[in-house]
């Protein structure tokens, strides 16, 4: 009995998962020259997806599918957080799959996303934001959603609620971070612990610890808050607020809040 060695686009195809991006970079990984990929999708094997990328015929490719190749084959610090990361995790209302959802990508690092996936009109509308919030990111501060054949990159919930208090510019997104924080009955202290010690940003820890005691959480009990540089000075973080003594900042009124 003989056997026939597979085709080398036989061997990348068995490597890449479908609702994918293939890179001409990863390609060349797999000794799959731009001449031949060119030749693949003269073949029919290949559909170009942009500059240097490329998709399997016959597949749809989401934003998932395409934040997947920026994190595995490219390597870059890109992943679902802040709000959208919650939203996913299940601790909100939808799922930002449709074209009206706005979808908050966020890189740890400075880095430039690659023009195809800049330029495709992707069913969502994303947003990219270079926030280098913590000098280093526990292992449990990462998690990966699941999207079927293929698994994608995302902030664990104490670390969404971070990036999104870090990305808050306005009363309005300081109200929706401290209702976000209401919900956040369930996040473990130990790694609440890790990422305040790691945070950069002293706006993030002290409106971070106001709200989660003004909510009432019982794992803010376990904390030991004294331990987290909060810096000196006072901060003006809602405007028009009252004055908190303890944490040095300005927060909204009680009588804003709600669940209060």
């Amino acid at each position: 009995m003989t056997s026939r060695k597979p085709t080398k686009i036989n061997q990348v195809l068995q490597k890449w998962p479908r609702g994918t991006v293939a890179t001409q970079e990863w390609l060349n990984q797999m000794q799959v020259s731009s001449r031949l990929a060119n030749w693949h999708v003269k073949s029919g094997w290949l559909v170009r997806f942009g500059a240097r990328a490329f998709a399997q015929a016959g597949d749809r490719i989401d934003w998932l599918g395409g934040l997947y190749t920026l994190q595995t084959q490219l390597g870059m610090s890109i992943h679902v957080g802040a709000r959208t990361a919650l939203e996913l995790h299940g601790r909100s209302h939808f799922v930002p799959l449709g074209r009206e959802k706005r979808v908050m990508l966020i890189s740890d690092q400075p880095e430039q996303l690659p023009a195809w996936f800049r330029n495709h009109k992707w069913e969502a509308d994303l947003g990219h934001s270079c926030l280098s919030l913590f000098k280093q990111i526990p292992d449990k501060a990462i998690t990966k959603l699941d999207c079927g054949g293929f698994k994608v990159i995302m902030s664990s919930a104490e670390r969404a609620i971070m990036e999104q208090i870090r990305k808050a510019r306005d009363n309005a997104d300081i109200m929706h971070a401290y209702q976000l924080m209401e919900g956040l009955s369930t996040l473990r202290p130990d790694l609440v612990q890790k990422l305040l010690g790691n945070c950069r940003s002293i706006k993030v820890k002290r409106f971070f610890l106001w709200s989660a005691e003004t909510a009432g959480h019982a794992w803010f009990e376990r904390l030991e808050s004294s331990r987290v540089d909060l810096g000196k000075g006072k901060r003006q973080i809602y405007k028009g607020g009252q004055f908190n003594k303890k944490y040095q900042i300005s927060v909204p009124q009680r009588k804003e809040l709600p669940g209060v």
